[in-house]
């Protein structure tokens, strides 16, 4: 009943769009040209309010999203300000279809259209598949593409993948805005964001912040700060360099949640009533990230209709994380929990180039937009991980809590790896008249690793190449020039060393990768410039696939083949003068091909969002939103008593006051109505408690 009536509050929030009376709105005429976008140096999009009206990532391409055929959402950074959102986690939280993972307290982890993964991260279309928590202090727009890419991306991206884009020198204006906020928690951050024009064919922009964390759990906080100059260059002839440089360091507690209680005769429940204590060990739970990561772009026109684009990334990652946690459900015979730990190291080297060359060509009355490209990446990384010994030992009692001490001493795992891979694509956009656009493409990858692993007695080597191609196909009929309906499949692959390279075996390294097909059909309306609906149906089917291990975490199972059918509806931009919102729900059905008892975890049946915002006059704005998530397993239920987590609704509200033009005060509060819920989860006994209510006040000064 609640997915009902929430379901009518879009409904009717666009039947009153629809009701606006018609205005001289010329398509992508005026107000799609009032963009900061249009003056950056290097482009990357550009979007109105809370709609994006192009998509470079997608296609390799500046195309209109509207042209794409595949389930694509953008966050726009007017919205990410509007709702306070500092981390993909916050953000992610308002995609239906995206469920967002605990990821053990140290890392951005998602189940896309039920597929879960840590790498499916891309910086400007270039594969950022490190594990951490990535920023949002210096980015434009997050885009979330949904089913597989391979095609532009290559490897992984089974239900999709998730592009930060960031913030590029705007040319011609100097301008800076400062940004601090506080929590109720007691965290806080500053941050600043200055553009300078370097004479007439330059701009320089750069982004720095200062985070301080702090939680509602007991123990857990942690601090950031990051700083991201960026160069630009107009080289004359149409021809542009940009010249980006990131670092990162970061420090937090990981905090993997409580454990599960038995429910006689159910499925697990996550344990209730211990929301603020700690089940890891004060001092020992630790993680800690520093990051260099350097980009260059270089793009230009070689003639009227041929064009270049490439893509240098260099990125150097060190890697460091402590984690102890509750492995095993409640003993209610005594009430306690066993707990585990381990430490695991990881640095890693990514060296990845990208080039591509687009012809446009007409023969007749179509039109070619025809894409060629090549890839080349080189991955090296180091990781082991050491197991535990307690004192005085593993048993933590829930009525008495006394922390044991913790150091790790057995090693378990020593491995080096390089991953090399070499791609080559090519794609054609058609245009066929007014009406009818193809888009076609095949990408060639080979992909090879080859590792040690010292822990045997005898050193173990492991490797395995792979040559794959990777189709993509799509049919568009466009009605009208803001309307359009179409037909997509599109296919991807994940080789057996996994997304980070370090679950190959003897056994698994003779397997095929796994592979994921999408066939979709949507249809997208843009109803203004400023307005549009969008409406799709798809099936994923995932072969060979592997999922952890519910009963060892640590460890990867084979199950077969999933197939995952969904549905997916969204409305996101201007209803009303004034009122802007961005809202989405998603049907998924995710289960085991031939045993529909076997469901996979973290694949909630419903999923909606909803954030409005109101500007009741031009001081003063609202804002709303609300989550709802159906029930979901915590893993794959392979059993009766996996972990099943309960449904929740949450609400979030905000209030906007500019005190002058330059001056904007802003609270947010999430949780409004101090809901008691569980947020996300890692497996059956690691679940993380929702915060309880409570608010960020932010100022905000331009300059």
């Amino acid at each position: 009943m609640t997915m009902l009536r929430v379901s009518g509050i879009s409904a009717l929030a666009l039947c009153a769009a629809l009701a606006v009376p018609a205005q001289a709105y010329e398509y992508g005429g005026e107000l799609g040209d009032q963009c900061e976008d249009c003056r950056t140096i290097i482009v990357t999009g550009a979007s109105t309010g809370y709609v994006a009206q192009d998509i470079v990532t997608a296609t390799k391409t500046d195309t209109p999203l509207i042209d794409v055929p595949q389930t694509i959402h953008v966050v726009t950074r007017e919205q990410l300000d509007d709702q306070a959102h500092y981390s993909l986690g916050e953000v992610l939280r308002y995609v239906p279809g995206t469920t967002v993972g605990q990821g053990e307290g140290n890392r951005d982890q998602i189940t896309l259209r039920g597929q879960n993964t840590t790498a499916d991260f891309f910086l400007d279309g270039v594969r950022d598949d490190v594990q951490y928590y990535r920023g949002l202090y210096n980015v434009e727009r997050v885009e979330i593409l949904k089913g597989p890419y391979a095609l532009i991306f290559g490897r992984g991206g089974g239900g999709g993948i998730i592009n930060r884009v960031q913030k590029t020198p705007v040319a011609d204006e100097s301008f800076g805005s400062a940004r601090s906020s506080l929590n109720s928690f007691g965290g806080w951050d500053v941050s600043a964001d200055i553009n300078a024009p370097l004479g007439s064919r330059a701009a320089i922009r750069l982004n720095a912040t200062y985070e301080a964390m702090e939680s509602d759990r007991r123990f857990v906080d942690g601090r950031r700060y990051a700083w991201n100059p960026y160069l630009a260059v107009d080289l004359g002839n149409d021809w542009k360099l940009g010249l980006s440089y990131e670092y990162v360091n970061d420090e937090r507690v990981p905090d993997r949640g409580v454990p599960s209680v038995a429910v006689s005769g159910k499925a697990n429940a996550p344990l209730r009533g211990y929301d603020r204590l700690f089940f890891g060990v004060p001092g020992a739970n630790r993680t800690t990230l520093e990051a260099h990561v350097a980009k260059a772009r270089l793009d230009g026109k070689l003639s009227d209709n041929l064009s270049f684009t490439g893509t240098l990334l260099y990125g150097d990652y060190d890697k460091f994380y402590v984690n102890v946690y509750a492995n095993g459900p409640v003993n209610l015979a005594n009430n306690s929990v066993q707990l585990d730990a381990y430490s695991d190291p990881t640095k890693r080297e990514n060296l990845i180039g990208q080039a591509n060359l687009i012809w446009e060509v007409a023969t007749g009355a179509v039109e070619h937009k025809l894409l060629f490209g090549i890839e080349y990446g080189d991955q090296q990384t180091r990781n082991d991980r050491r197991l535990p010994a307690f004192t005085p030992g593993r048993t933590f009692s829930l009525v008495n809590p006394v922390y044991p001490a913790v150091a790790m001493t057995t090693l378990s795992r020593d491995t080096v790896s390089q991953v090399q891979f070499v791609s080559a694509y090519m794609q054609d956009q058609i245009s066929i008249g007014d009406h009818f656009d193809v888009v076609a493409g095949l990408r060639f990858d080979h992909f090879e690793i080859d590792g040690v692993d010292f822990i045997p007695a005898v050193d173990r080597p492991f490797a395995r190449s792979d040559d794959k191609i990777s189709p993509r196909l799509g049919l568009i009929w466009k009605p009208q020039e803001n309307a359009s309906v179409y037909a997509s499949f599109s296919r991807s692959f994940l080789p057996r060393s996994g997304d980070q390279f370090i679950s190959l075996s003897t056994t698994t390294q003779n397997l095929a990768p796994e592979k994921f097909t999408n066939y979709e059909i949507g249809a997208k309306w843009d109803i203004r410039p400023d307005l549009n609906v969008t409406a799709a149906l798809f099936q994923l089917d995932r072969s060979n696939a592997t999922t952890p291990d519910p009963a060892n975490p640590l460890t990867t199972i084979n199950i077969g083949e999933t197939r995952i059918k969904g549905l997916e509806l969204a409305v996101t931009g201007k209803l009303l003068p004034g009122w802007q919102m961005s809202a989405g729900y998603t049907l998924q059905d995710a289960k085991l091909r031939g045993n529909d008892f076997v469901a996979l975890g973290q694949v909630p049946k419903h999923q909606l969002s909803l954030w409005n915002r109101y500007d009741v006059n031009d001081a003063i704005g609202i804002g709303l939103g609300v989550i709802h998530q159906s029930s979901q397993f915590a893993a794959i239920r392979t059993s009766a008593t996996t972990t099943r987590l309960p449904a929740f609704t949450r609400v979030d509200a905000a209030l906007f006051y500019d005190i002058s033009e330059n001056v904007q005060l802003q609270a947010n509060v999430e949780n409004l109505f101090d809901t008691d819920y569980f947020a996300d989860a890692h497996n059956n006994n690691n679940i993380t408690p929702g915060a309880p209510i409570n608010g960020r006040v932010t100022v905000r000064v331009k300059f």
